[in-house]
């Protein structure tokens, strides 16, 4: 009867609104209490033994994250090896610029956990590339937060799966806020990730076309400043190694800051998809904000990392905890 279809129609969708609000509800700030409670300071010495190495384990981890949970979301399966009869995320041309350093941290600190006998196999791929992100921004003077955990690792990863989820040196605002509302994410969170930028290099590659052949009628970008062209210049002449590579912020390269948002006010935006967020009259006034109030800055990022780290979780039964990140086992 139509009583009756009615209720179930009405269960039906309650459980689909549970379902969606599950995922936020099965990830939560002490997920390990129980099984390994010092979880987050074995993650966080590991780390700062690998930046003591090399600096590049910091720009190389977060962007790491990034590129995981835009596709296929926050489930480490862009750390997947490769094999005969499957190409993984990682050989997309979108990743081949990932860092090792990144993926080392998370096999460090994996490494770190297994040595601890409560503690083996029971932290996600994940999780741990989850917590280490936010190490990172904290030793590298960005603020700390507090991460929710209880993600699983995922069960495929595939090239294919990358195509068109990631953004490009090239895109526009329109381009990348269709890219992060494909992920829940809101223009506001697009501006404030993109304050990423204040750490890590590019290669000179990426740039060639905004210093020397931008389009039929100039050869240089006339968004960009012209001190930064010629600086550009001088690290990338034209007949440099391609993969030479140049900091994405020119100055203060290796300090979470707000800087990236001053640069952008003086045209010294690396990228097309960074100079066009002070370019676009939609996103120029928060890069002002931002510019000026560091503070603020600092509560938008964190606010977006933490809705980033939810994009697309698996948890319980839809994953796994891998006893090797790169495989899956």
């Amino acid at each position: 009867n139509n009583e009756m279809a009615a209720k179930n129609l009405l269960l039906l969708l309650l459980s689909l609104f549970l379902a969606l609000n599950l995922v936020t509800a099965q990830l939560s700030r002490n997920f390990y209490a129980g099984s390994c409670h010092n979880v987050e300071q074995i993650v966080r010495n590991a780390v700062q033994q690998k930046i003591q190495q090399t600096f590049t384990t910091i720009p190389a981890t977060l962007r790491l994250y990034f590129h995981d949970c835009f596709v296929n979301g926050c489930d480490a399966s862009v750390m997947i090896a490769s094999t005969d009869n499957n190409k993984a995320e990682k050989d997309h041309p979108d990743n081949l610029s990932l860092a090792g350093d990144g993926f080392d941290t998370v096999i460090k600190a994996k490494q770190a956990l297994d040595a601890v006998a409560n503690c083996r196999n029971k932290v996600s791929c994940a999780d741990i590339l989850t917590i280490a992100t936010r190490d990172v921004v904290n030793l590298a003077g960005g603020p700390r937060y507090e991460v929710e955990l209880g993600r699983r690792d995922g069960l495929s990863s595939t090239s294919d799966s990358v195509e068109g989820r990631l953004p490009h040196p090239t895109d526009d605002v329109n381009q990348l806020t269709t890219l992060f509302a494909k992920n829940g994410l809101s223009r506001n969170d697009m501006i404030a990730l993109s304050g990423a930028h204040t750490l890590g290099f590019a290669h000179c590659k990426l740039v060639f076309n905004r210093i020397y052949n931008f389009n039929s009628t100039t050869q240089v970008d006339p968004t960009v400043n012209k001190d930064y062209v010629a600086a550009l210049q001088g690290s990338c002449p034209r007949n440099v190694d391609p993969s030479v590579a140049i900091n994405m912020d020119p100055t203060t390269p290796r300090q979470f800051d707000n800087v990236y948002y001053k640069n952008l006010q003086q045209g010294k935006g690396l990228f097309t998809s960074d100079q066009d967020l002070f370019t676009d009259g939609r996103s120029k006034p928060v890069v002002n904000l931002w510019a000026s109030n560091p503070k603020l800055f600092n509560q938008a990022f964190v606010h977006s990392m933490i809705k980033l780290g939810r994009v697309g979780v698996r948890t319980g039964r839809n994953g796994n905890i891998r006893r090797d990140c790169g495989a899956f086992n």
